[in-house]
């Protein structure tokens, strides 16, 4: 068999593995969260593969430029799943599809850029290689920014496949610019390739394995009250244990220690004698919480929202209230504050008190 023969093999199955992937996304896409996104990532890795067949760079331009155009934007659909699926907070605009169109414009001025005006190509090219750069960069920095705090198990096994997928992308790139090596093209063409097949592998066992969900982990019930469910264990998923529950309500509501600053999982994990992995289970599972701040800034708020209702509080000003509770600085209180509540610490004071503007 030749190596030709490999070459394309190994690139039909890198590309067919991904497009299943892609219909998998789409399949589930009202049921996981980024599911849109997903598919747009797998459809544009296929085509970042296609473009890699050898031969194909000499293809017509009704055949090639679809393909650079979809496989241009995946950094930057790289970059914005990851904010997507980790980020619960997180909410897609409009002009997030801006660095996907300038990367495709940029895409199509480096491959035909010189039918334009001389020098043009030469000029796109290297910005779009940044800026791909850059994006997996950012993808990286946003999987890690979120992992500690992350209660779903499904979705932190995904954060490992990112943290592969953004690794091999800069790793395999670098060589295949920098060049100089005692390899064809052909080889490191095959290189790359191959491993985007052992991704495909990663990100089917991660889309596939971790039940009952996709990418997005599980798709959980409201946030609940521990207190309630420790007495009604019938009301748990299995493997949930009610008396965890209950000492968690216990540090939570009569110790208070979410007043405690840069409260960690593992401080509280510690603090409860468990180990993290059955707390995260205790607060994912039994009580509906995506993750760790989410389910600390509950009873912050709750803390502030009581202080903020105690007419003897009434000269307390707002930030020593929100430092009380826990926050370390007014903005991320402001904020948390007006998500839940839809008004200002402020207006919410003056609702609950009954005084004038």
């Amino acid at each position: 068999m030749s190596f030709r023969a490999v070459e394309l093999g190994v690139h039909g199955a890198a590309c067919g593995l991904f497009l299943l992937l892609a219909g998998l996304a789409w399949r589930d896409r009202r049921q996981t969260k980024g599911g849109l996104l997903t598919a747009a990532l797998m459809v544009s890795t296929a085509a970042s593969i296609i473009n890699s067949v050898p031969g194909f760079q000499q293809a017509g331009v009704l055949w090639r430029a679809p393909m650079l155009g979809l496989s241009a934007g995946g950094p930057a659909v790289f970059w914005l799943w990851a904010r997507v699926v980790f980020d619960d907070d997180f909410v897609p605009r409009a002009r997030h599809a801006v660095p996907w169109m300038l990367l495709v414009v940029g895409i199509w001025l480096s491959a035909y850029g010189d039918g334009i005006r001389e020098g043009v190509a030469h000029a796109a090219e290297r910005p779009v290689q940044l800026a791909a750069m850059l994006f997996a960069i950012l993808a990286v920095a946003q999987t890690t920014a979120t992992w500690r705090n992350d209660l779903v198990q499904g979705r932190r096994r995904l954060r490992v496949v990112i943290l592969l997928a953004a690794v091999l992308f800069i790793v395999v790139n670098t060589i295949y610019d920098i060049g100089g090596f005692a390899v064809t093209p052909a080889v490191i063409d095959t290189i790359r390739a191959t491993a985007q097949i052992a991704l495909a592998v990663l990100t089917a066992w991660a889309m596939l394995q971790v039940a009952p969900v996709g990418p997005a982990a599980a798709m959980l019930p409201p946030a609940r009250d521990e207190a309630a469910l420790a007495v009604e264990p019938k009301a748990l998923p299995q493997g949930v244990n009610p008396v965890l529950l209950k000492r968690l309500a216990q540090v939570m509501t009569e110790e208070r220690i979410f007043r405690q600053e840069r409260l960690t999982i593992g401080a509280l994990a510690s603090r409860l004698a468990v180990p993290e992995e059955r707390l995260r289970r205790a607060i994912n599972e039994g009580l509906g919480y995506r993750n760790f701040n989410a389910f600390i800034n509950h009873y912050r708020l709750e803390d502030a929202k009581s202080a903020l209702s105690d007419p003897s509080q009434n000269d307390v000003p707002v930030l020593t209230i929100a430092m009380d509770a826990g926050f370390q600085s007014l903005g991320p209180f402001n904020r948390a504050f007006k998500a839940d509540t839809g008004m200002t610490p402020t207006e919410y004071r003056r609702k609950a008190l009954g005084t004038a503007d």
